[in-house]
């Protein structure tokens, strides 16, 4: 018989499962997460995990806010090997349902009967944009001391109560999805290593296994910490597997990836905020050389499967630029289906002779609804000054873009720490300015016409097992 552990804050059969580092046995996922707008197709997930001996059958349905056959949204009944994983997935359009809704997981299995949900408030709108910032990247300490300088001193000091205290203020203003931006950090780039003859000699975030670096930061492992804060909160988060080496999607680098996935799930998989995958390299828009476009392609076909058999309904994000999209287009439409979440970048900066920003994002966004593939938006919050250090950029820029660029379902921004600080938080990395940044979104959201449809802390997602 299939065991069943789902996430039900505060409850024993959390707690037990917490004691065992054991991921929960049925999660239930939603892309993207509360609160989305009626424009959108909702991919809605959940997984159930055999750690037993045999294979099991578990019947898995999902509602809409009731559990009656009238609000049936989906029924699978599926196979579950021993010591494996299995998900189901289905879309589901958001027209015309405004308002507060949950989404309803049963699941059964032997006779055993759990239940899981998620929230989700849905916004009137006429884009797919809830012209919010839905989440930030977080840098545990910025890869480049030059464009971190402005930060990364405060950001090394950083204790556990600390990264807590920045978790919370992320969650104060519904920056709910936090992207660890990179777990390793190893400031190279393809083609400017030897890392298949010399050895992988970059540093870790957290306490590794598997490689004896460390970056120098006070807190040993700000990813436990992150975790379990957000965890309390009900925000997701997305660990960045890398960094092996910028734009490098070699079979070495595909090796060390699963590794290190490998080793963050077993740390971090029991963990209810744990949201998906994020992959650090990065891209140019046009993907790089022919050579370049189809080790990215042959670097996703195999890693996102290895992935799906770890967590089949955690999504895996990739970030690129926004630029030189047009002639790629057919690189793309063998990438795209073997990503979840596209994440691309700059689209107010584009390069002299590339199409215009609106035109870049409208060509993408086909392309990824060609795919099915979930298209959100990495603003930037920064600005380079003082030598390309990066500086907290002036709401106005930010405002701009969340206004001209309304096709993406969610936009996450580049990044919180360092270019943004609540005044509660007793460690302020970027100072007066990021405070400044902070304090001024506060005030868009609250008078956004949009936002202030919104709470600002909206409900936590909860399991519960039936009586």
């Amino acid at each position: 018989m299939l065991a069943f552990c789902l996430c039900l804050a505060n409850s024993t059969t959390e707690a037990a499962e917490r004691k065992g580092q054991a991921p929960a046995r049925v999660s239930l996922t939603l892309i993207p997460p509360s609160p989305v707008t009626d424009q959108i197709i909702l991919d809605i997930r959940a997984a159930a995990r055999n750690p037993g001996e045999t294979a099991q059958t578990v019947e898995m349905a999902v509602y809409l806010d009731k559990e009656q056959p009238a609000s049936l949204l989906h029924r699978e009944q599926v196979l579950v090997d021993a010591y494996s994983a299995k998900g189901i997935a289905f879309r589901w359009a958001t027209k015309g349902l405004m308002g507060k809704h949950r989404i309803l997981l049963f699941a059964r299995s032997g006779g055993k009967t759990f239940r899981a949900r998620q929230p989700l408030v849905i916004l009137p709108s006429d884009v797919r944009s809830t012209r919010q910032l839905a989440g930030a990247f977080v840098d545990l300490y910025h890869h480049d001391e030059a464009e971190g300088r402005p930060f990364n001193s405060e950001l090394a000091r950083m204790t556990p109560a600390q990264w807590r205290e920045l978790v919370r203020a992320m969650h104060a203003v519904n920056q709910n999805i936090l992207v660890l931006t990179m777990v390793f950090q190893n400031f190279t780039h393809r083609g400017q290593h030897q890392i298949e003859t010399e050895g992988y000699h970059g540093r870790a975030c957290y306490p590794s296994q598997l490689y004896p670096g460390r970056v120098p930061i006070t807190t040993q492992d700000p990813l436990e910490v992150i975790f379990s804060e957000a965890d309390r909160l009900g925000m997701q988060v997305m660990p960045g597997i890398g960094l092996y080496a910028f734009f490098d999607f070699s079979p070495g680098s595909l090796a060390w990836h699963k590794q290190v996935a490998t080793e963050l799930w077993a740390r971090y998989g029991h963990h209810p905020s744990f949201y998906g995958w994020y992959v650090s390299e990065e891209k140019d828009g046009g993907l790089g050389t022919a050579e370049e476009q189809g080790e990215i392609v042959e670097f996703f076909s195999q890693f996102t499967p290895y992935l799906r058999g770890l967590a089949p309904d955690k999504p895996v994000m990739l970030a690129i630029n926004s630029f030189h999209f047009r002639g790629a287009e057919d690189t793309y439409r063998q990438l795209l289906p073997h990503l979840d979440i596209l994440c691309p970048f700059g689209f107010h900066r584009m390069p002299a002779g590339d199409l215009p920003g609106e035109q870049a994002a409208a060509l993408m966004q086909s392309l990824c609804d060609e795919a099915g593939t979930h298209l959100w938006l990495d603003l930037e919050s920064f600005v380079f000054r003082n030598d390309n250090e990066l500086h907290p950029r002036p709401i106005e820029g930010l405002v701009r873009d969340l206004t001209r660029f309304g096709n993406f379902e969610k936009t996450l921004h580049y990044q919180f720490p360092g270019l943004m600080s609540s005044p509660a938080m007793s460690r302020q990395p970027g100072g007066p300015a990021s405070v400044k940044l902070y304090l001024d979104y506060k005030k868009y959201l609250q008078t956004a016409p949009l936002a202030a449809r919104t709470r600002l802390h909206p409900s936590r997602s909860a399991t519960s097992k039936s009586p």
